[in-house]
């Protein structure tokens, strides 16, 4: 049975780990959130570089053994993916603005990036624009409130609709574009309600599922998917799950949570 790591700033990975065990059933995961510094779009890129070499070294005390890990966090991926790779042999996936796949589908030419100030003005995030969306206008927005909105929301249970509002009124997002480009994790977790209020015609455009599939990808590439036949796959759909969870930060998570603190 593959394990499979997925880290994120605190728990915007969620909304990558729903695809993942969606595609992959069968794999032991764990969870790792850096929220003691929650959000990584207001870090700079030195100290993610140093928080992501930090987790590896982590996984080195703990001799887990971990088969791919994903940076589920667009600014980490984006600031930080190349440094890590140099740190490890383990396959390390990240998660990067989905701005091919919207430019392609986009009918109006005309799209929009929501992410977080560290990934909406980063030279990554510059050249997948200029790569692959040449014909298209591209709006960017940005926004660290919503990751605090999603953040309650997680924990909670409780949508804080009129602070979601508000955050939305001053984003102002332009009603012509037809793809909107969620570029945070966090983000996918509010997209119910960001259907609701945004305009009827705007199709919001996330990396969960492509990120699903490369790790799938990955793991038969390395013969260590553990796929098997269809009783093990039935077996898998019905086991509890067994994911581990771990946060830099334990005094922000609701009481009862089963999260290990950890130190990075």
């Amino acid at each position: 049975m593959p394990h499979i790591l997925v880290f994120d700033s605190g728990i915007g990975g969620t909304s990558v780990l729903s695809h993942l065990k969606e595609k992959l059933p069968y794999a032991h995961y764990s969870y790792v959130m850096d929220n003691a510094l929650l959000p990584y779009g207001l870090q700079s890129q030195e100290t993610i570089k140093t928080r992501l070499v930090s987790l590896l070294a982590w996984l080195n005390r703990t001799q887990s053994t971990v088969d791919v890990i994903v940076i589920a966090c667009n600014t980490a991926s984006t600031y930080a993916l190349d440094t890590a790779r140099q740190y490890t042999d383990i396959p390390i996936v990240g998660v990067v603005p989905a701005i091919k796949p919207a430019a392609i589908t986009s009918e109006s030419k005309h799209i929009g990036l929501l992410a977080t100030p560290a990934t909406s003005k980063n030279t990554y995030t510059g050249n997948l624009i200029s790569a692959f969306a040449q014909d298209c206008q591209v709006d960017i927005y940005h926004s660290t409130e919503l990751v605090n909105i999603a953040e309650h929301y997680y924990w909670h249970q409780v949508w804080q609709l009129q602070r979601l509002r508000n955050e939305l009124d001053r984003l102002n997002i332009n009603t012509n574009i037809d793809r909107l480009v969620l570029g945070c994790t966090h983000f996918p977790i509010m997209r119910k309600p960001l259907e609701a209020l945004l305009h009827d015609d705007l199709e919001l455009v996330d990396s969960g599922s492509a990120i699903a599939r490369r790790v799938d990808f990955l793991l038969k590439q390395s013969k260590i998917n553990g796929i098997g036949d269809r009783r093990e796959r039935r077996v898998a759909s019905n086991q509890v799950d067994l994911t581990l969870w771990y946060a830099t930060d334990i005094t922000a998570i609701k009481n009862g949570a089963n999260v290990q603190l950890i130190k990075l």
